[in-house]
């Protein structure tokens, strides 16, 4: 008897249970114990950015003010030691907090990936005179864009953007890029160049330097508000201790660089989650076919919003993953045995080859069928729903996701490990060099 009562006090409990309070929850858990108290610091800042995110992207307006409102609250300084003003995220902490970002404009995490890209650059530099200079920078708020891409003839293994010395012997580098995601907002620009000696490297060059000019002409379908377009620099000045050669950078950054693309993905899983279900909710317009009085009451609707949630719900699983993947590399990269760092790294770059097609895979088709749930009148510019197919398809593109599957076979088959990094250029270039 005992138990029948504590069966129907749960019961009781259940059915007086606030749903509403349970939506976060059902993400799954966070990455750690105090990760519900680093993220307060920051989710009304992310409720205030989503407010007005469809209207920035019906007007075209670029989010200088909400970036503003991420570097006040410290977001920027997520990974840093609390001496310079940071919170010590961890990595699995930092990619829970970008998907809550993306959920609220997939733009802001986009535009800051490679600025996260650099702190871990400083946090694993074995140069402490450089270390120190740029975590004082970064403490100031001072972010970091991205300078790589060029959109030329350029060959795989090196770029048309390089460094020289001019007639009275002082540092410059010229050049154009493309795909300049985050540096129209930024202090400072991390530019893929040629060296002095021919070789490939990255120079820091302050945003604001005569001679640098950036240009919001990005003509992407998707991720319309990163500013992600051209790079012009014609004879800028520049400082030999900001000149860093590829082997000295981060290890496990072409994993890092890809899993910040996928945890946007499943934060616009979320954003459009929490649209739909609203929009089905409210919807009173119905079809004379269709199974019940109002969509909300409707089982093949409910079905389909049912398989938008879970596919977000899992690819966000497979980021979390993937986040710890990357987290134990970060900690081999601190050590000293370059073999176990070797391995981390080549495991991190497997996971997260392994998760970059089931995660678009899921979300791609998530926000195709999500209109399947409304009438034709969702296809309304006024709602922005097609954003987040464009945005995620957008977004799918940029390392592309056809060659992973083969990569991770041929390892599983024939024991070969990724290449170390990507790189995308002219054949013919190569070929003539």
């Amino acid at each position: 008897m005992t138990h029948l009562n504590h069966e129907f006090k749960l019961i009781d409990l259940y059915k007086n249970t606030d749903k509403h309070s349970l939506i976060g929850q059902l993400w799954g858990n966070p990455p750690s114990a105090r990760y519900e108290a680093l993220a307060q610091n920051f989710r009304p800042v992310f409720a205030k950015i989503k407010q007005g995110a469809l209207l920035r992207e019906q007007q075209h307006i670029l989010p200088h003010e909400q970036l503003q409102w991420l570097k006040q609250a410290g977001f920027t300084r997520l990974r840093l030691p609390k001496e310079y003003n940071g919170f010590e995220a961890t990595i699995p902490e930092l990619f829970a907090l970008l998907v809550e970002l993306a959920e609220a404009d997939a733009n802001l995490p986009q535009i800051l990936r490679v600025h996260f890209g650099f702190s871990e650059d400083l946090l694993l530099s074995k140069d402490a005179i450089f270390q120190e200079k740029w975590l004082q920078r970064l403490a100031k708020n001072e972010i970091i864009g991205s300078g790589w891409s060029e959109g030329g003839s350029e060959s795989q293994q090196q770029f048309q953007t390089h460094i020289y010395k001019d007639d009275r012997g002082r540092l410059k580098v010229s050049g154009k890029k493309y795909y300049t995601t985050g540096s129209l907002f930024a202090d400072w620009v991390d530019v893929g160049v040629t060296d002095l000696q021919g070789k490939s490297a990255s120079v820091l060059v302050n945003r604001h330097h005569e001679g640098v000019s950036i240009v919001d002409d990005w003509n992407g379908f998707g991720q319309q508000l990163t500013a992600s377009g051209s790079a012009i620099f014609h004879a800028v000045d520049i400082e030999a201790s900001d000149v860093l050669p590829d082997a000295i950078r981060f290890k496990y950054s072409a994993a890092y660089y890809q899993l910040v693309q996928l945890a946007i993905i499943v934060g616009l899983g979320r954003g459009l989650t929490q649209q739909l279900s609203q929009a089905v909710h409210q919807r009173l317009r119905n079809y004379s076919h269709a199974n019940a009085n109002y969509s909300r009451d409707d089982a093949q609707v409910l079905q389909v919003v049912g398989k938008v949630r879970g596919a977000t719900y899992t690819a966000g699983i497979i980021i979390e993953k993937s986040a710890e993947a990357l987290q134990r590399a970060f900690i081999a990269g601190l050590a000293t045995n370059l073999q176990a760092e070797a391995e981390q790294n080549a495991i991190v770059e497997l996971e997260t080859a392994q998760a970059q097609t089931v995660v678009t895979d899921l979300l791609l088709n998530a926000s195709t069928i999500a209109f399947d749930a409304l009438g034709a009148s969702a296809i309304d510019k006024k709602h922005g729903l097609d954003r987040y197919w464009r945005n995620i398809r957008t977004l799918s593109s940029h390392n592309p996701r056809i060659y992973k599957d083969r990569i991770v076979g041929d390892f599983s088959v024939n024991g070969h490990l990724p290449p170390y990094q990507w790189r995308i250029g002219n054949i013919e270039s190569l070929k003539a060099s």
